[in-house]
């Protein structure tokens, strides 16, 4: 008999509850289209103001269709809303959400975008197709008229466009832009009105006093004794109120026992949600830059092509920026790495975190290995306290094949490296091997036998003859082959390929010094070898590296 009471009670709050938002009740405009409930309201369907928040009217067109209409005659089909994000996801009816955004203004709007996300491109159309370049977008929908297509352009390769003309700007991600995907799907969110505080709270939001206010507030949920007997209510409370006590002690029992685990749990997704978006390739500003370098305090090294300064992301996730030099080179070693390495993933790979182009200041943003380079352990004049091992060798070995067997058979495109060198092979903290600097890069497709270059790149010591004189053949992925053979005998020696100060060396080709060697039975390394099994390893790696050469 005492649970009747508390059936009842509970069957009354849910019937008040739902009486009192009957007049605001969720709409659709058919039976699986998106609910539409504050701060939205369905515009000529009999629902009051107060229902929804100035500027967040939704109509349902001739099918029935989810429609809302932005400011310059942009009207655009609703695919979802979530409320709890507070983010609309909207597309095209026909298909071309480009066309839209190239009219789409948010300044008189309720909704806005994610500024950092965004960038403004030019619009180009042009008589001929064009290359791909990083950041050249082909935009199919605009294209309908014969012989003409469109592009959306960035900085970089507008100078490189021929026959084209200047048709407009349009606004776009800069995930969909330079990664080609979802150009059908746009997503606005609104920071007003806010109602997630009311429903943490336990009560329902709305607007103010008045529907034309902007201004919400948190209702409490409407009481239930009103108009209910004088004897009911005193029973009900009478019952009601020791079994919620009973409840309440319950839950807060339960909460305290797991309260650390789910916290443990909360703290673990979101690491993990942290430097998953900070290990995502991203567009940085010159500013963001500045700030992850701590104003460039920390030089890690520098080069032909720039310096490299450690820096910081969130959650400790240290990463390596490159800042370019201001050279005509920069532009095309930026479009080399961002254009290769950039969407590419492999273990035996440096990772491409994020980049910069602010203007002429342009940075690469990559993971951050604390091993340094392998010339740092090969080449030392202390090997005894920087050797590695044999084994370890071997290993680093192998790795920096898998690397190189990736760029030329792993990918879409076949990618000639042209710069394998112990410089540009770094090791990470378990002294895992990651091939490096992609400035030198060629892309070429997996049928092409050969690949034509304007003048040698590379090495002194490294690059494979043919690069720097035809005469030896044609230039092709067996040059990085070489360059790897070259690394293989330095990885051996312990010492330089090019090292004229080492004695009775100076006037012999090193792979003939470490043949020689090799044959006569004797030593072919200035690391002592004291174990025959080590001995086997640096002769096995001595002959592959001097095939690798042939």
């Amino acid at each position: 008999m005492a649970m009747f009471p508390l059936h009842y009670f509970l069957f009354l709050m849910l019937l008040v509850r739902l009486e009192g938002q009957d007049e605001c009740k969720i709409s659709r405009c058919k039976k699986h289209g998106p609910a539409i409930r504050f701060p939205f309201r369905l515009k000529h369907h009999n629902k009051p103001g107060h229902c929804g928040y100035p500027g967040f009217e939704l109509m349902c067109n001739e099918r029935n269709q989810t429609v809302l209409r932005l400011p310059n005659s942009v009207n655009l089909l609703v695919k979802k809303i979530d409320y709890k994000s507070q983010t609309i996801h909207l597309y095209d009816g026909e298909g071309c959400l480009p066309r839209q955004l190239i009219n789409l203004n948010l300044s008189a709007s309720t909704f806005d975008l994610d500024i950092g996300d965004l960038y403004v491109f030019a619009l180009y159309n042009c008589s001929a197709p064009h290359r791909r370049f990083f950041d050249l977008l082909f935009i199919p929908c605009l294209s309908t008229v014969p012989g003409y297509q469109i592009y959306a352009v960035g900085t970089v390769s507008a100078s490189y466009l021929a026959s084209c003309t200047k048709i407009g700007n349009i606004t776009l991600s800069i995930d969909v832009f330079y990664t080609s995907h979802d150009l059908l799907n746009l997503l606005l969110h609104w920071s007003k009105p806010n109602c997630l505080t009311c429903e943490v709270e336990g009560k329902t939001c709305g607007l103010k006093n008045d529907t034309t206010g902007r201004e919400v507030e948190c209702f409490d949920i409407p009481k239930i004794t009103k108009g209910l007997p004088k004897k009911l209510v005193v029973t009900l409370t009478a019952i009601v109120i020791p079994v919620l006590l009973i409840l309440v002690v319950v839950v807060l029992y339960h909460v305290y026992s797991s309260n650390r685990m789910l916290k443990e749990d909360q703290v673990k997704i979101e690491n993990f949600l942290e430097d998953y978006r900070a290990l995502k390739p991203s567009r940085y500003s010159y500013a963001d830059i500045q700030k992850i370098t701590h104003h460039f305090k920390y030089k890690l090294g520098e080069g032909g092509y720039g310096t490299v300064f450690k820096g910081k992301l969130s959650n400790e996730i240290f990463v390596a920026v490159k800042v370019l030099n201001h050279s005509k080179e920069d532009g095309e070693e930026f479009i080399n790495e961002v254009g290769t390495i950039g969407r590419i993933h492999h273990v035996n790979v440096v990772r491409l975190v994020g980049f910069c182009a602010d203007g002429p200041r342009r940075a690469l943003v990559y993971e951050f290995l604390a091993n340094d380079s392998l010339e740092k352990f090969i080449f030392s004049e202390d090997h005894e306290n920087h050797f590695l091992g044999w084994e370890k060798l071997q290993d680093i070995a192998v790795g920096i094949a898998k690397g190189i067997e990736y760029l030329h058979q792993g990918c879409d495109q076949r990618i000639l490296h042209f710069d394998i060198k112990p410089h540009n092979i770094l090791l990470d903290h378990n002294f895992n091997p990651k091939v490096s600097d992609f400035g030198l890069a060629k892309l070429c497709s997996k049928e092409q036998s050969a690949v034509s270059m304007t003048a040698a790149r590379g090495t002194m010591g490294y690059i494979a003859p043919e690069v720097f004189s035809r005469n030896f053949g044609n230039v092709s992925y067996k040059s990085d082959v070489y360059s790897f053979g070259m690394l293989l005998l330095e990885m051996v020696g312990g010492r330089k390929n090019n090292d004229v100060e080492v004695e009775n060396t100076s006037q012999t080709y090193f792979p003939e010094w470490i043949y020689n060697r090799l044959h006569q039975r004797e030593e072919i390394s200035m690391i002592s070898i004291e174990k025959e099994e080590h001995a086997k390893i640096a002769e096995k790696l001595a002959i592959v590296g001097l095939w690798c050469i042939q």
